[in-house]
């Protein structure tokens, strides 16, 4: 007759050790607030990270899997992502994606959280190196799509065999979904050569690169001749996201001064745009090194503002128009040029830098009308405007 009572005793105190564990799952004692305030009259939404020096207080006492960021109030964890910029196997930041109104200020905790877990994220940054297609490397995020070659695309197309491509340039795949789509389409373009190049609803690659710059490619510019490098040598993968994906491209030695050139490229959810840190290693003095945009046939439009730094093409594609822009500091631009010809793949939109620099930084990305992002020219003026705006006016913490 003891055991039900018993039994029940037991019962009582297995759940008041669950519920005292769950109620102390999150440690008050290791609360860090910090605020976001908008200084632009625009919504942002943009990617931030937290430094590890700034995290200290809370990974004194716990390990970085256990660590939550919030909005103030908020029952639910945002997304995060752990990043190890240098390759030393030891994070640096933890970023997370910061949602503010035009001249908001919002009030965010990192805490820590033994079982509260974040929300699945299917929209992701992402990219990688694929060998499936002879070599390219690929990234996108829940906007866009770009892609490059590396050097047995080179060797194939400098002995002439199937499957090779020579080019620098930076490639646009136009995708009209927010989920990934490099993944699927390369699968289905060996099934099915030429896969991508059809709008099966998703998007597709209709935009020509060629030997041109596409958007973002470089090159010198020297007695009306664009000088470039061959296809990238090596790829780095530094982060694959799901939030901001990293990698670094590096290329030979290549033209006039003989630059060996180093890309590290970033693309964030949520923008239009990749961000571009380019390092120049040469012993000569480094003039008119240039970043492009092919004008195709030159059948599309073309605004510069060198004062504000922005510049963009909007050119029609298939019944539909593609804007295309860079983005970057107006004080590293020498000169801003459009250079039309008859010759295929040698027209562009060519951005001037300051001689001799030995890092040059910029943003370059394309916005299609058919995913819906702009209908037309002047929206596509208008995010590249507020790019460079976003530029020149960070988001920015102050920790309470």
């Amino acid at each position: 007759m003891k055991k039900p009572f018993f039994k029940f005793i037991l019962v009582s105190i297995l759940v008041q050790i669950i519920f005292t564990y769950s109620c102390k799952n999150i440690d008050d004692n290791a609360e860090i607030t910090f605020e976001i305030t908008n200084h632009l009259d625009i919504k942002r939404s943009e990617v931030m990270g937290i430094s590890i020096d700034q995290l200290s207080p809370i990974l004194e006492r716990t390990s970085p899997e256990n660590v939550r960021i919030k909005e103030r109030d908020a029952e639910t964890y945002l997304v995060t992502q752990w990043i190890d910029y240098d390759g030393d196997q030891s994070d640096d930041e933890i970023l997370f994606q910061a949602q503010i109104g035009p001249n908001q200020k919002k009030t965010y905790q990192i805490v820590i959280d033994h079982l509260g877990q974040e929300p699945i994220n299917n929209v992701v940054a992402y990219s990688r190196f694929v060998p499936e297609r002879t070599d390219d490397y690929a990234w996108e995020n829940d906007k866009v799509a770009f892609r490059t070659y590396g050097p047995e695309a080179q060797r194939r197309a400098e002995e002439n065999q199937p499957g090779g491509t020579l080019s620098s340039g930076i490639d646009l795949w136009l995708k009209r979904v927010e989920y990934s789509v490099i993944d699927q389409w390369y699968a289905n373009n060996l099934e099915s050569p030429g896969y991508y190049h059809t709008d099966h609803g998703e998007g597709y690659d209709p935009y020509h690169v060629g030997i041109s710059r596409g958007t973002g490619g470089t090159g010198i510019w020297k007695e009306d001749s664009l000088m470039t490098s061959k296809n990238f040598t090596s790829y780095k993968t530094i982060a694959s996201g799901p939030l901001r994906t990293v990698f670094e491209l590096h290329y030979a030695p290549w033209g006039p001064y003989q630059i060996e050139e180093k890309k590290r490229i970033t693309l964030d959810l949520g923008s239009h745009f990749s961000k571009f840190e380019n390092t120049l290693n040469t012993e000569s003095t480094i003039n008119n090194y240039a970043i492009g945009i092919t004008l195709h046939d030159n059948q599309g439009e073309v605004v510069k503002n060198q004062e504000l730094g922005w510049f963009l093409h909007w050119e029609p594609i298939d019944k539909t128009y593609v804007g295309q822009g860079i983005v970057m500091n107006s004080q590293v631009i020498q000169d801003a040029i459009v250079s039309r010809t008859e010759t295929r793949d040698q027209s562009h939109l060519l951005v001037i830098t300051s001689p001799n620099l030995q890092k040059i930084t910029f943003y370059a990305g394309f916005a299609w009308t058919k995913s819906g992002q702009v209908t037309n020219q002047s929206d596509w003026e208008e995010l590249i405007k507020q790019q460079a705006r976003k530029i020149n006016e960070p988001l920015e913490i102050v920790f309470q």
